[in-house]
């Protein structure tokens, strides 16, 4: 084993496969939770574009974007989520009290799908089996899974890429997506595939796509004009991708109200805490400087920041 990641391996044999969707539930202040749960419009998106019956599907978020092409949150977890005080060690008592927040940050677990040029862009798959809302809110989006052409995916963990496969008739595990390419990080791959133990599932996933899967590096413009950039840190290959004036940013944060303001707080689902740190002040930066519209997988309902 390489000598850099055995620390990442240690890390990973005390969290349980999920990894960042472990805590499930059944801003500094109160105005600043305010502020995460209805996000200000970036000056170059249209967010008042999307019709109130595009908005009507439990859930659900829709978003036009500067380039026309629209943007759906999916909230893939059920019910609200809260995570909780003991996720961010690195925050001290004091802190973690002036947001005013008791019971936990608001967050979710959430897929988004992209829709342009005819074509239905799914990123990340979400949680699937352990309960999973992604293949329900595109049916009720008038969306069947064959419809979806491409996924990329962000990182490995179960939350995101569990919702890929489900079981046939007789128990076997099956595509879900049978018409979609799947655009994977070749750093992130060949972490999971060969370093880091609790891999079944990965592998498993792997292996049923093996036909339909491409691997990726940093920088890479992929189809449809997105562009995977290094966020490295929550997971050895962890991958934020920009669309035209959006920014999918997957598990930069895990509690935004506290984050937002404090990027040097980790969760403690992030492996590599130091770059985890210089990977979320980085890519906020980047967001602030090209005035692009976050999307996350553990922001707060609807999903979307500035």
């Amino acid at each position: 084993m390489k000598k850099h990641l055995i620390p990442f391996v240690a890390a990973m044999v005390s969290l349980a496969v999920f990894g960042c969707s472990e805590t499930k539930t059944p801003a500094t202040e109160n105005k600043a939770a305010e502020t995460v749960e209805k996000p200000a419009p970036a000056e170059n998106t249209a967010i008042e574009k999307a019709s109130p019956a595009e908005n009507a599907v439990e859930g659900t978020k829709t978003v036009t974007l500067a380039n026309g092409a629209k943007v759906i949150w999916m909230q893939d977890n059920q019910g609200e989520k809260l995570n909780p005080r003991s996720l961010f060690s690195d925050a001290s008592d004091s802190l973690f009290a002036s947001l005013n927040m008791p019971d936990g940050i608001p967050a979710s677990v959430s897929t988004f799908l992209v829709q342009v040029d005819g074509k239905n862009i799914l990123f990340d798959a979400g949680l699937g089996a352990f309960g999973g809302q992604t293949t329900k809110r595109l049916e009720a989006l008038g969306i069947n899974a064959d419809d979806i052409t491409l996924i990329y995916l962000t990182h490995f963990h179960a939350d995101h890429i569990a919702g890929l496969i489900t079981k046939d008739g007789e128990g076997k595990d099956v595509k879900v997506f049978n018409n979609a390419s799947v655009y994977a990080g070749k750093v992130e791959y060949d972490a999971w595939m060969n370093d880091i133990p609790k891999n079944d599932l990965q592998k498993m996933v792997m292996e049923i796509y093996k036909d339909s899967l491409h691997l990726f590096a940093f920088g890479d413009s992929l189809p449809n004009g997105v562009l995977a950039l290094d966020a490295v840190g929550h997971t050895p290959g962890h991958t934020v991708f920009q669309f035209g004036d959006l920014l999918v940013i997957g598990d930069l944060m895990h509690g935004y109200a506290l984050q937002k303001d404090h990027p040097e707080i980790n969760s403690n689902y992030d492996i590599d805490k130091e770059k985890s740190i210089k990977s979320r002040k980085r890519i906020m930066q980047y967001a602030r400087e090209n005035k692009l519209l976050m999307a996350g997988m553990h922001l707060p309902p609807p999903g979307f920041a500035e």
